[in-house]
């Protein structure tokens, strides 16, 4: 039988860990965790980590593994999901991928152009510039580097920007040229299960799930991280705003206020990333029988 790796994503706030959890006991399999936020130990609050009693019921891979001074990107990711399924596989010809990190979800599934390992000393170069002269320092270097990529990357984005600058210099030839976006072919088939609520429960949800970490102590976390704001790790919602208020430019009840709005916005992005995919089967969340339904014929056991 065919090994099959069954794919759930989702917005922030969806309800993405607990279906993911009733799936992976349904047919007995570990999961892959795709939230790049989540690979962080330092991270715990503020990325929605699963729970402990959530982590001991089923076996996660991919949580809370690296530090915020590690360097991780979505190719690193697919190299190491790809590594690791075999011997997942092994065991059970069905596997989980959940999480909501667009970038990374694709690696696995649609792989990514071969980029070369960039160099500490070009990736220092461009953080110092861009402490000196900010965003708008290196969209002029970009748009030197490479006109093409400069018309399609998201310029208030500076990790973005970054990424592609650091690439040119390592390279010695434009970004762009990487992108092809050509899909590789897998040993495993691929199911995309992608959950979905209206936008005023969603929207409902996030604020409500905002609320909940402030309780269990964001801002203690936040400010544990507080010497380390300039790591691209915690360029992140939940932290950044917490470090405005923390330099005096905000007032805390400004700073959750913006985590929401941050966090929702997130939340549309994350659906227009999706939003042409296909292969992607929609389901509202508390259609766990469907979904397992679906799957189980997919997977031809049913």
């Amino acid at each position: 039988m065919k090994n099959i790796l069954i794919v759930l994503l989702g917005p922030t706030g969806v309800g993405k860990t607990e279906i993911s959890i009733n799936i992976a006991s349904h047919f007995k399999c570990e999961i892959i965790s795709a939230d790049s936020r989540q690979f962080f130990m330092e991270m715990r609050i503020g990325t929605a980590v699963p729970s402990e009693i959530q982590l001991q019921t089923i076996k996660h891979h991919f949580i809370r593994f690296l530090s915020i001074e590690d360097y991780y990107s979505s190719s690193l990711f697919e190299r190491d999901v790809l590594d690791l399924l075999p011997q997942l596989f092994s065991k059970n010809n069905v596997m989980l991928m959940s999480g909501g990190s667009g970038m990374y979800i694709d690696a696995v599934c649609n792989g990514i152009d071969e980029i070369p390992d960039i160099d500490p000393s070009v990736r220092e170069k461009y953080i110092a510039r861009y402490r000196k002269e900010g965003i708008e320092g290196l969209k002029v270097t970009l748009k030197q580097l490479d006109p093409v990529h400069y018309t399609k990357v998201d310029l208030n984005n500076y990790k973005r920007i970054l990424r592609a600058l650091e690439i040119c210099e390592t390279a010695g030839r434009p970004y762009s040229s990487f992108l092809k976006k050509q899909k590789r072919e897998r040993e495993f088939g691929i199911i995309k299960i992608g959950i979905e609520r209206s936008r005023e429960d969603l929207y409902h949800r996030i604020n409500s799930r905002v609320d909940d970490m402030v309780r269990q102590g964001l801002e203690e976390e936040a400010r544990q991280l507080y010497n380390f704001r300039n790591l691209n790790a915690l360029n992140s919602v939940g932290y950044k705003e917490y470090f405005e208020f923390f330099d005096g430019n905000i007032p805390r009840e400004k700073a959750i206020e913006l985590i929401k709005r941050n966090s929702r916005r997130y939340a549309k992005r994350q659906l227009t990333w999706w939003g042409k995919d296909k292969e992607i089967r929609w389901f509202k969340p508390e259609e766990i029988e469907e979904i397992i339904d679906y799957c189980s014929a997919r997977c031809n056991l049913s």
